[in-house]
């Protein structure tokens, strides 16, 4: 089986925890050890968040004042490499030794005229309490939102129009390679007016709507989304809340969820179950094999 599992930011850097090097690699070898429950048989590719990472970098990047700080893109570029080489290694750690790894820098074509540049939903870098966000705000220009404990810096998520290195991703998943790429959503990229000059732009794609085009392109027959909860619920944080085991995309449209964080997961697997009649996924990283067997998480699959 074909798996395409996206880990999100918060299943590789738990909530309200500092951004340490040492804590993102406890938590990224703990991952690496649920994913190779299920790679036994199957081919598989895994992408991954990057919000609290990317906001974090930024934030380092604006202290030093002597030249302007790097753009989103480029921060995200570096998060690809960094994320997916503790990935990476983590995995060879647990895997057998002749199992093939690779980590792919990924450029995802945007739309500069994607009204998401003008209405910024992605939330990235640490949480602040309402004061200091909105301080830092006025500072440097930000856009802000609540989340639950506190406030985040929020950028433009254009949506994911294509893939340059699927090829490569292709003939690294026939060869037998675990593939990590497309982390972060892609580094986000827009071709000029002739199509002939692509450059970087300043937005974070989100990774789970990457992650179901990547999916999609790659004929996967599951699309695992890996998140800090076990499923999508119903009434989410109230006494009666209850997980939804078994849905299909019609039904999770019909849902009222938060843009910046389970909304572009349902999304995702709405889409991906939609586009290719295969099944998708959500749920707790814990729970991976679990996911995968069709016996844990939220389950989407189209109308048979």
């Amino acid at each position: 089986m074909r798996i395409v599992v996206a880990l999100g930011g918060n299943a590789l850097l738990e909530r309200g925890q500092p951004m340490t090097a040492a804590n993102q690699r406890a938590n990224i070898r703990r991952a690496a050890q649920a994913i190779a429950l299920v790679a036994p048989g199957n081919e598989l590719v895994v992408a991954h968040g990057n919000g609290p990472q990317v906001g974090l970098l930024a934030l380092q990047a604006a202290a030093y004042t002597e030249v302007p700080a790097y753009p989103l893109d480029v921060l995200g570029a570096q998060t690809e490499a960094m994320i997916g080489y503790m990935i990476e290694q983590e995995l060879g750690n647990v895997l057998p030794s002749d199992q093939l790894l690779a980590t792919l820098l990924t450029q995802v074509e945007v739309d500069l005229a994607d009204p998401a540049f003008a209405h910024p939903t992605k939330p990235i870098g640490p949480m602040y309490d309402e004061a200091t966000a909105r301080q830092l705000a006025n500072e440097h220009g930000w856009s802000i939102a609540p989340e639950p404990g506190g406030f985040r810096r929020v950028v433009a998520s254009p949506e994911p129009k294509q893939i340059f290195e699927i090829r490569p991703i292709r003939l690294l998943l026939e060869a037998g390679t675990i593939v990590i790429c497309a982390g972060g959503g892609g580094v986000p990229t827009a071709f000029d007016v002739d199509r002939k000059v692509l450059s970087g732009v300043e937005a974070v794609i989100d990774k789970d709507l990457a992650s179901a085009l990547l999916a999609e392109e790659l004929g996967a027959d599951l699309l695992v989304i890996a998140t800090d909860v076990d499923g999508v619920y119903l009434d989410f944080g109230e006494p009666e809340q209850r997980r939804i085991s078994q849905t299909t995309p019609a039904e999770l449209r019909l849902l009222q969820l938060p843009e910046g964080s389970m909304g572009p997961k349902v999304e995702a697997a709405a889409r991906f179950v939609e586009h290719t009649g295969n099944r998708a996924a959500i749920g707790s990283l814990t729970q991976i094999a679990e996911i995968v067997s069709g016996q844990a998480g939220t389950q989407v699959r189209a109308i048979e």
